[in-house]
């Protein structure tokens, strides 16, 4: 048992430390790629981000809704649901709007990531390209990593706006709280810094789910069954680095 905890610890070592190394890699073509291949960017965020704004809104219009009718039920017990907003604005913008997002990115965008990458593996794409002098990092990797990066953010801020969209619908319309003290007290309460948080929160989910994807993309087996596999890590792995990191930001801001 000793031996296999023993191996298991080198192995997630030696894994982690080729992962920073990768993700090296990928800091030192990113400028380049981003000035002299820029088509290839903005084709990666469409195919990234804007494929999954279909999906991001309507999970942020159904959590904003919920929220808005736990705001009422809760708050309505001390008098206090004119507060609603306030409670959904903190619990969109700061946590649930990058931490969904996340989830949803690194379900529909990420899984695609590694399974195009894990593809090109499996059918020697990516060895043809290195017998050709061309760098698979700098001419596949990148572009995708890149475009996953600057699309989160934005999927984040639309997640954000549409949950409180939605939370307007639920507490104002339906419940009859007052739409004046719903937004104004939302907007008297909520503070640059905390925006701020939601936004680092996002870059750094962005450039997380960005990474394992392609990481488990580039280095799967190339079988079918190595290409699902990768899919299928790429989801639990970056959920739970997600998760990890929601903690410690939140803890580092506080």
């Amino acid at each position: 048992m000793l031996r296999d905890i023993y191996q298991t610890f080198v192995e997630f070592v030696r894994t982690f430390g080729a992962l920073q190394l990768f993700f090296l890699q990928l800091l030192r073509f990113s400028p380049r790629v981003l000035f002299l291949r820029f088509r290839l960017v903005v084709l990666q965020v469409y195919a990234t981000g804007a494929v999954s704004i279909v999906i991001i809104a309507v999970s942020g219009l159904f959590v904003g809704g919920v929220l808005g009718l736990q705001a009422y039920s809760n708050l309505s017990k001390f008098n206090a649901e004119d507060t609603a907003g306030i409670f959904v604005a903190f619990a969109l913008v700061k946590e649930l709007g990058p931490v969904i997002t996340a989830l949803l990115f690194a379900g529909r965008a990420g899984t695609s990531l590694a399974s195009e990458i894990g593809l090109m593996r499996a059918t020697d794409q990516l060895s043809a390209m290195e017998m050709m002098a061309v760098n698979p990092i700098r001419r596949v990797v990148v572009p995708k990593f890149l475009g996953g990066v600057i699309s989160m953010p934005l999927l984040a801020a639309i997640f954000s706006m549409i949950g409180l969209f939605g939370a307007h619908l639920v507490a104002v319309e339906l419940l009859g709280v007052d739409v004046g003290a719903f937004w104004q007290q939302m907007q008297d309460t909520l503070e640059l810094k905390d925006v701020n948080e939601g936004i680092v929160k996002s870059v750094v989910f962005g450039v997380v789910a960005s990474l394992i994807a392609v990481w488990e993309g580039y280095n799967c087996i190339p079988t079918a069954e190595g290409v699902g596999r990768a899919t299928t890590r790429t989801v639990v792995v970056t959920a739970i680095a997600v998760l990890i990191l929601d903690f410690m930001i939140t803890a580092i801001v506080l």
